[in-house]
């Protein structure tokens, strides 16, 4: 499509992250948000009066709003379970996609999805979030030189997370996926795994669930091992009082610490083997948005930042490590 034309956009779910990445768009020159699709009718009247979609363009069904609005791309903001057959149906259709995170929590599912996004014409962005964030970039671009290759990483992550869930989707497995990992926790996980570029063969976990049928975790402590060898530690807590979260890493050439509480900006220092600081802050504190970066995707012909591929690592240590967690065994991946 020309820079000049409108990019519309539909949104599937809006009971709260759809609405919010609504508000984006709406920072965003020349998208408008077109059309919603709800199944609770209070969630769908309300975000389509805030973004002006007309009577004829709210939609009980993700699939009737395809079908019956004019679009340039959706945004799938759904519990998790339900991603797979929306995006499918929106790649179908020849719709770029934006899906939130995780992107599905079925292996199967997301392999098919890499081979509908890598062969297919729409595109498809998967909203890890970190993937825009300059710290983590930073790292990315910086790692190979100042840490070299990774040995040793630890990356944890606290919430109070369950409090806010009674009663809610996230708490709900057949809804959610699973729990705490499923949630918050694949943040982290895609955090690791895509600012260090370290390929995943097998996970080891120990959960603790917060339901009797062993579903819904709040507590997971993994350990990865990777292909070049190198082991993380990886805990992530649904049950704690405040957030906090890092990842520190160690290699050949040093070391670096990402540092974050309260949802505020991480904090970013590289070290060298003696432990002195490299004095490497991110200053230049640009953090684009998911909606604005997803324009570019379908305005532009853009790659997205964060792909189907890097969606599908992060599903395969998931699930191996519920898997691990629920058969005491270790558990190897083959992407």
């Amino acid at each position: 499509m020309s820079d000049a034309s409108e990019v519309r956009i539909g949104i599937t779910g809006t009971g709260g992250l759809g609405t919010h990445l609504g508000r984006g768009f709406g920072d965003v020159d020349g998208a408008a948000v077109v059309a919603v699709a709800d199944v609770d009718e209070d969630n769908r009247a309300s975000a389509a009066a805030e973004f002006g979609v007309p009577e004829g363009d709210r939609y009980g069904d993700h699939e009737a709003m395809l079908d019956g609005t004019d679009l340039d791309g959706v945004v799938v903001a759904t519990p998790h379970t339900l991603h797979y057959d929306q995006v499918v149906a929106a790649l179908d259709q020849g719709i770029d996609t934006l899906c939130e995170k995780p992107l599905c929590t079925d292996l199967a599912d997301a392999e098919d999805l890499v081979a509908r996004a890598e062969t297919g014409e729409a595109a498809l962005m998967v909203g890890y979030q970190r993937h825009l964030d300059p710290t983590f970039r930073a790292v990315r671009d910086e790692l190979p030189e100042r840490v070299g290759e990774v040995d040793y990483l630890t990356a944890e992550i606290t919430q109070d997370w369950i409090s806010g869930q009674e009663g809610a989707w996230r708490s709900n497995p057949d809804l959610s996926g699973g729990g705490q990992l499923y949630d918050t926790g694949s943040h982290l996980l895609d955090a690791v795994l895509w600012s260090t570029g370290l390929s995943p063969v097998a996970v080891d976990a120990q959960m603790q669930f917060h339901d009797a049928a062993e579903r819904v975790d709040v507590q997971a402590a993994l350990t990865v091992e990777f292909a070049n060898g190198a082991v993380a530690s990886i805990a992530v807590s649904g049950d704690a009082a405040r957030h906090r979260e890092h990842v520190h890493a160690w290699g050949e050439s040093g070391g670096l610490y990402i540092d974050r509480a309260e949802w505020g900006r991480p904090d970013l220092q590289f070290v060298d083997r003696d432990g002195d600081s490299l004095a490497r802050h991110v200053t230049e504190y640009d953090h684009r948005s998911k909606p604005a970066a997803f324009v570019d995707v379908i305005r532009e012909g853009a790659d997205p930042p964060a792909t189907a591929r890097d969606a599908l690592t992060v599903t395969a240590v998931t699930e191996a490590a519920y898997e691990s967690a629920r058969t005491g065994k270790t558990v190897e991946i083959d992407i």
